[in-house]
């Protein structure tokens, strides 16, 4: 089915279980952008090669496509091991460096938070490791706005003067800020003109937990509702942030029943 929405609209790099250059391959026609998920730094082999990074610039000519990259989740800029927060950055930039023939239109990041959400000393403690380890990386690279903070599972009030400082973008996870039981419309109220993507995704919540990254239909009614209305008017990019073909297939026939019918 085609979809025409007001966003361009992107899906990840692993829809189907293989490399990424084979997924860009199939979805590169299809999708306005890739997602393409650098989840893993270790071991080197699993990072995309220069050759690889060749090829995939050449898929962005032939298919009129662009990309966005998701950052490892294996290194953490709060890291509470000041070292691997050095390293974390040292990743970080090298990964940039690598993808920078690609001209992604994000990077996004995962600022994990250890601790209590509850202990003042602890949103401190996350607030103080993240400065650090971001005052190093905005001073080496050209453009901190190309890093988008994602909204995880506490309150991005946390990470708020973090991308404020920094000049930093946010990724709006809305999978994420359902699951976790905060409102998508005070959310996209507040950071509208700052997201630079959305990651799009089902939250089941028949699960205990809830199991999120599913298809869109998992989506309980009312939160549908509200996403819905606010994407109709949302004009930068949609991840559909799933990682088989099934899901992705019944979120693209959610999308093409539920916001082009009201668009």
């Amino acid at each position: 089915m085609t979809i025409s929405p007001p966003f361009r609209l992107a899906t990840t790099s692993f829809i189907y279980p293989d490399r990424i250059l084979p997924n860009v391959e199939k979805l590169g026609p299809v999708f306005d952008e890739i997602e393409l998920l650098v989840f893993e730094s270790a071991p080197e082999k699993v990072l995309p090669s220069a050759d690889e990074i060749r090829t995939l610039a050449a898929y962005k000519e032939r298919f009129d496509l662009t990309f966005n990259v998701h950052l490892p989740l294996d290194i953490s800029l709060t890291d509470p091991e000041a070292e691997k927060r050095k390293s974390a950055v040292d990743t970080i930039i090298r990964i940039m460096e690598l993808c920078s023939p690609l001209t992604p239109s994000t990077y996004t990041l995962h600022l994990d938070f250890h601790g209590s959400k509850t202990k003042p000393a602890d949103i401190e403690t996350f607030r103080q490791s993240a400065s650090e380890s971001l005052d190093r990386l905005a001073g080496s690279i050209s453009d901190p706005g190309l890093v988008s903070v994602e909204t995880l599972e506490y309150p991005f009030s946390y990470a708020a003067p973090l991308v404020e400082k920094y000049n930093l973008s946010v990724c709006a996870d809305i999978g994420h800020l359902v699951k976790y039981g905060y409102s998508v419309r005070d959310f996209f109220g507040k950071w509208a003109r700052d997201i630079s993507i959305v990651h799009l995704h089902g939250v089941d919540f028949s699960t205990t937990p809830p199991k999120d990254h599913v298809s869109l239909d998992r989506l309980p009614d009312p939160a549908a509702r509200e996403i819905m209305d606010i994407l109709s008017q949302f004009t930068g990019v949609v991840s559909l942030e799933v990682f088989n073909r099934e899901h992705l297939d019944v979120s693209l026939d959610f999308l093409s029943r539920r916001i082009l019918q009201e668009t």
